[in-house]
């Protein structure tokens, strides 16, 4: 199935999970005997699901009625195709890990559960220290409907080596300067690529099909791919007209690896990278092979916007044991529990944005990193791209942008993704 084939598939089967909701579940019931719970999650990392079960063990050991709590991978390419299929066809898990691009069509057709009376009253949970900026995604007329459990800032790694080789400035000197530009990175950039041949500026989790992953680019520029109400398309605005004709510009001159559908982006971890553009876990396969850095986002045209990629946990409103669910989420995700998850997921509690809890998270991190790109970014940082029709107007872009990469005309492309996405955004 091409990709926006795919993408209609799944928007179908958030429809028919909607229209089968009244019939298949009451999430005001109370769940009597003893339950089993599942949930529905992205990761397959053994130190994440490690730390899930502990905190489920600690959670059984006080709630007798819950009979155990198991966290499944789903492991489909696709992880939202995998999980819309299991919940319209009945496999339904109880919780699931919701990426943000989807979060608007999860919460808009009612496959997710109220959280905020629970939550509300839950010994100590303390709703009120959440980031107004974390939850805002996740909330629908005043409730919320997934607890935004990672909140990761996407910041700049520098490879200090390869500049110094490339006989380049300390880039990080230049950090809270009218200098520290997105252009000052892509001349560095170049001249490395040049002078080296090491590859200059990587966005290393964009590819043609994952295009929003240039958010944390585009949004110095002011740029956004649709309106705030997700009702009108703006690519045709100048300022992603802007970006994308620069990007492309990068590109030709090698600043920034040419863009293919088959190639891998150039790896940081493996040292031939100057700049990667990635999120607070990629300091993870970093070691001591070479000097790196770790900064806030340069600023563009439009100023400096921090940008965060997130994920929530939310309860299926289809699940038989929503009120258990629901229970478990606010243990799971209460201050004493989203602390000890601060070691793999960036926290959304104000209480937790401090250099001792980040620093558990990212132990590689100096204290300054960590206060310059993510304690003084997360508050006021926007979350990437996300829609009510996310799953059926992203094949769209992805088709429409394909021009842009190969150096292709970009007024006319932005116009033909408008063409094709507005239809779309409209309805």
């Amino acid at each position: 199935m091409n990709l926006p084939s795919r993408r209609v598939a799944l928007l179908s089967v958030l429809a028919i999970t909607a229209t089968s909701l009244v019939a298949c579940s009451a999430p005001g019931a109370a769940n009597g005997g003893s339950v089993d719970l599942t949930m529905a999650v992205w990761s397959a990392n053994k130190d994440h699901l490690a730390l899930f079960d502990k905190i489920a063990d600690s959670y059984l050991a006080d709630n007798s009625d819950v009979n155990s709590i198991t966290f499944e991978t789903i492991t489909n390419q696709d992880y939202i195709a995998g999980l819309t299929t299991r919940i319209a066809g009945g496999n339904v898990p109880d919780l699931a890990w919701i990426p943000e691009a989807n979060a608007p069509e999860f919460i808009q057709s009612g496959v997710l559960a109220d959280l905020t009376d629970t939550f509300k009253s839950a010994d100590g949970y303390n709703l009120d220290d959440l980031l107004p900026s974390a939850t805002a995604l996740w909330e629908k007329e005043g409730s919320l409907y997934a607890y935004p459990f990672s909140n990761s800032p996407f910041a700049m790694y520098v490879n200090r080596d390869i500049l110094r080789a490339a006989g380049q400035p300390d880039v990080s000197a230049l950090v809270g300067t009218s200098e520290y530009t997105w252009d000052t990175i892509a001349d560095i950039a170049a001249s490395v690529k040049a002078t080296t041949g090491n590859s200059g500026l990587v966005v290393p989790s964009f590819s043609p099909t994952t295009w929003d992953n240039l958010t944390p680019l585009w949004a110095s520029w002011g740029a956004a791919p649709w309106t705030d109400d997700s009702t009108s398309c703006t690519f045709t605005k100048p300022a992603m007209v802007d970006f994308l004709s620069w990007f492309q510009t990068q590109t030709g001159r090698g600043a920034i690896p040419a863009v293919t559908t088959v190639a891998q982006n150039p790896v940081f971890a493996t040292g031939n990278v100057a700049f990667s553009v990635a999120q607070l876990s990629a300091s993870g396969a970093l070691g001591d092979s070479f000097e790196w850095d770790f900064l806030p986002l340069p600023a563009g045209p439009d100023g400096k916007q921090g940008v965060i990629g997130q994920a929530g946990i939310g309860v299926v409103a289809k699940s038989k044991h929503v009120d258990a669910s629901t229970d478990f989420l606010a243990y799971f995700t209460n201050a004493v529990n989203s602390e000890k998850l601060a070691t793999y997921f960036p926290p959304s509690r104000k209480s937790l944005m401090n250099i001792e809890t980040l620093s558990a998270a990212a132990p590689k991190l100096s204290e300054g990193q960590i206060q310059s790109a993510i304690i003084d970014v997360v508050p006021d940082a926007i979350v990437k791209a996300s829609s009510p029709v996310y799953s059926r107007v992203t094949g769209l872009v992805s088709s429409a942008l394909d021009p842009v990469w190969t150096g292709g005309d970009v007024a006319a492309a932005t116009s033909a993704v408008c063409d094709a996405a507005q239809p779309v955004l409209g309805r």
